[in-house]
């Protein structure tokens, strides 16, 4: 069953590479309480990611918060280190949560997962986006394609709030 608008998200555990070093991050503590921007992407470093989906939501950033969201976060099914190299390599380190979903246990938990092997990625993350208000979600944007970010960007997201 693919996660809905009203629907309260499942319990998972991310781990997170920070400037202290690596974090476990709780939905709890992520969410609960707060109004929160989830995204999603396939991939980190794969080009709709990096050159399409991820500059959206840095480049808007401060406008995102500025609508009375208290934090912006992207997820992939891929591990920690790689989340942590991509955080650096963007300069979005410290701006939004950079959250690895290693083992794909939320995205599956979600029914967000797509088999990817095809393009030799094997089981990744469809591309979402969601406004999540204390664990629930209140708007929820599925792109029909990996490969498109348009939907799910942070223009569509701008709107929505």
């Amino acid at each position: 069953m693919t996660i809905a608008v009203g629907d309260k998200l499942p319990t998972a555990t991310f781990k997170e590479k920070t400037a202290e070093g690596p974090v476990e991050v709780t939905t709890d503590e992520l969410f609960k309480g707060k109004r929160v921007v989830l995204f999603a992407v396939p991939g980190a470093f794969t080009p709709t990611c990096s050159l399409n989906h991820l500059p959206g939501y840095l480049e808007n950033r401060d406008a995102i918060l500025a609508r009375g969201v208290d934090d912006i976060a992207v997820v992939a099914v891929n591990d920690l280190h790689v989340m942590g190299a991509w955080a650096t390599a963007t300069g979005g380190m410290g701006k939004i949560h950079f959250l690895s979903d290693w083992d794909a246990a939320f995205t599956k938990a979600l029914g967000m997962d797509i088999d990817l092997s095809a393009g030799t990625l094997g089981i990744r993350s469809k591309r979402y986006s969601m406004l999540v208000e204390d664990g629930v979600v209140k708007t929820l944007n599925v792109e029909d394609a990996p490969s498109q970010a348009i939907v799910s960007g942070a223009a569509t997201m701008l709107e929505q709030l």
